[in-house]
């Protein structure tokens, strides 16, 4: 005899995955690497306060966090960060240089004292930020990136590549940092150094280019006086996105260009696996590194075509052997150590964990943050991801989460209610691994949808490219196709669909309640809202210009920038929604916001607006995300007429 499975309507069902739960279990572990034979990376700690910790793998196989409470080794650098740390063995011990998110300094670690500043404090409130340390230990000085703020308003800055001592003179002194290159490029990665130390490669970018519509690869000599001279352009261009560049063993350049059209691997400018599908991704933040080439000539690889998996690529041959194990999506971090190979991967199965691959015997096993199942996994959703007809017969991309429940189904006849999720972005796509803030609503009977909507990536660049001039259009047409066809289809019900994003997915959100009646509800979380004033002086330096891609030129098409702009349509906006914004966004920030309730003010639209001090463009506290998940899943009961089978606080919907 089989199990009973109880019947009750969708949204009353029990669950053991509680806010608190989901809370916990959010984010991932980033930026791994090798101090020695041991394994290091960061990752969150959302009960301290947010912050990232710095994590290290003992060579008994015990993990620990580096440094206490509250510092916090992230980088502000362009504002979503870069990589903030680097170590090498020192006298038999680990040398650690970190930035610290508080103050943005950059700090020198032994782990038998306290971090010492390297870096002096701006006059302008956090100005000196630092990403992709390299520590030089014959020249005694770190290597990274520098953004150094000039003036109060976002758009003064400048970036440059950076040499800082070793030794903590110019902790005090603006003066002893030597810099290595000018600012003529407003955007810069951190310097690979040639395996014979004489010759850097980075990448650098001007406004209003992001860097995946286009990169320069640069090339200079190192001097004998560590001075970057004769640079020159070897790579990418206005219409080429170079992603990443490292240097093989022998002294070869590798890079990820898209010139084909996907992000495939090049070797002094000869491809080494033409394929369709991608080797690299969008460059939101500097480090991000989705191949490492190995000593003995291969290459590991992060590459797909929607999902990643972790390879390595034999270059002379072309043969790529992708690991075995059960991961079916790999972040783009990547860290050798000899034939060691570290990532990070998931699946809709597990979180994220660090996994270490031995390029020669082929193993793959998970060595750090292993996935443990806090609740039983017959409560995970069990994930389909699909093709959806869009407008025009174009394809787009989903995964379909339906409500799944051990014990429950619904009553006879009774169609589930639907959220769909726009990711942000929009330059990004949504991975299919296991996310118990999706956990949370499809275990109570709540169905999610998560859209790869034209715009987003992993899909090649004429995908990516769907949005140019569209933002606004193609995003919300396909959020809509794919809510259409899951009501058409008989698996969700027409009447009881919702639409939630972050960022440019609270942008998508809120124009497709202004354009759309498909939604009886939607969340939006610190969004994009107004775009006449978001650009140039209210969002900060690196996303300034954004919208002369996904907009178009605002010298050429000044109406359209309200046109499209869910303030300017806000009376047409009739459905209850939830709005959440952190004070601290100076991404997104509050004004967005404010200015979109004030059109909506005395026009009886139900809706709350909830803030959080403290929080910035991406929620990290635990306490703000089981506010912010409970309050969403309070709209939802509220409009969908939902009895949940617990008590659910309450969000006070306001006209």
């Amino acid at each position: 005899m089989g199990d009973e499975v109880d019947k009750s309507a969708y949204g009353s069902w029990p669950s053991p995955i509680d806010a608190a739960l989901a809370a916990a279990h959010d984010g991932y572990p980033e930026w791994v690497g090798h101090v020695g034979d041991e394994v290091w990376w960061t990752e969150p700690r959302p009960a301290e306060g947010g912050r990232r910790a710095l994590v290290r793998r003992t060579a008994e196989g015990t993990e620990e966090s580096v440094l206490p409470p509250p510092w916090n080794v992230r980088s502000r650098v362009i504002e979503y960060g870069g990589r903030p740390w680097t170590g090498v063995v020192r006298d038999g011990g680990p040398l650690v240089v970190f930035a610290h998110f508080v103050d943005q300094r950059l700090y020198r670690f032994e782990p038998d004292g306290e971090p010492r500043p390297l870096t002096p404090l701006s006059p302008v409130d956090g100005g000196l930020r630092w990403a992709e340390p390299r520590i030089d230990l014959a020249r005694g000085e770190v290597w990274c990136v520098l953004e150094e703020f000039t003036g109060d308003a976002p758009g003064d800055v400048r970036r440059v590549l950076a040499a800082v001592p070793l030794d903590g003179s110019a902790a005090e002194d603006r003066a002893a940092i030597r810099e290595l290159t000018d600012d003529r490029h407003r955007f810069v990665t951190g310097a690979r150094v040639s395996p014979d130390g004489r010759r850097a490669a980075w990448l650098a970018w001007d406004h209003p280019r992001m860097p995946w519509d286009g990169t320069e690869l640069l090339v200079g000599d190192i001097g004998a006086d560590g001075t970057l001279h004769s640079v020159r352009t070897v790579a990418g261009g206005p219409d080429e996105a170079v992603a990443q560049v490292e240097w093989s063993a022998d002294g070869r350049l590798l890079y990820a260009g898209d010139r084909s059209g996907w992000w495939n691997l090049y070797r002094d400018g000869t491809p080494l696996c033409p394929r369709e599908e991608e080797f690299a991704g969008p460059l939101w933040k500097l480090g991000l590194r989705w191949f490492a080439p190995l000593d003995n000539g291969l290459i590991a690889v992060v590459h797909g075509r929607g999902s990643t998996l972790l390879g390595i690529l034999d270059p002379e041959t072309g043969e790529l052997v992708d690991a075995a194990g059960p991961w079916t999506e790999f972040g783009s971090t990547l860290a050798v150590h000899g034939e060691r190979i570290v990532a990070v991967g998931a699946s809709p199965r597990t979180g994220y964990e660090v996994v270490e691959l031995d390029a020669r015997g082929g193993r793959a096993r998970a060595i750090g943050a292993r996935h443990r199942d806090p609740v039983d996994p017959a409560y995970y959703p069990e994930p389909q991801s699909r093709v959806f007809t869009g407008p025009d017969g174009r394809e787009v991309h989903a995964h379909v989460y339906p409500p799944h429940h051990p014990e429950r189904t619904a009553d006879d006849g009774e169609l589930p209610p639907y959220v769909i999720w726009a990711h942000g972005g929009p330059t990004s796509r949504a991975p299919l691994v296991l996310d118990l803030g999706i956990a949370y609503f499809t275990s109570r009977g709540i169905g999610v949808a998560e859209v790869d909507y034209g715009g987003s990536t992993g899909y090649g660049r004429a995908y990516r490219e769907r949005l140019r001039e569209q933002w606004g259009v193609v995003d919300v047409e396909d959020c809509a196709a794919v809510a259409r066809a899951l009501a058409d289809e008989g698996t969700a019900d027409p009447g009881r669909l919702a639409i939630r994003g972050g960022s440019a997915g609270g942008w998508t959100t809120a124009a497709s309640l202004t354009t759309t009646d498909l939604y009886a509800c939607g969340t939006i979380i610190y969004p994009v809202l107004d775009l006449t004033a978001w650009g140039p002086g209210e969002t900060h330096d690196f996303e300034s210009h954004y919208l002369e891609s996904l907009i178009g030129p605002l010298a050429e098409v000044p109406a359209r920038y309200a046109e499209r702009s869910p303030t300017a349509h806000a009376d047409r906006l009739t459905v209850p929604f939830l709005l959440l914004q952190g004070l601290d966004d100076v991404i997104c920030p509050p004004a967005q916001c404010e200015r979109f309730l004030a059109r909506i003010a005395g026009r009886g639209v139900p809706h709350a607006y909830l803030t959080f001090a403290g929080e910035g463009h991406g929620f990290r506290r635990a306490e703000t995300m089981i506010r912010a998940l409970e309050a969403e899943l309070s709209l939802y009961t509220q409009v969908f007429g939902l009895r949940p089978a617990s008590e659910v606080p309450e969000v006070e919907l306001v006209t």
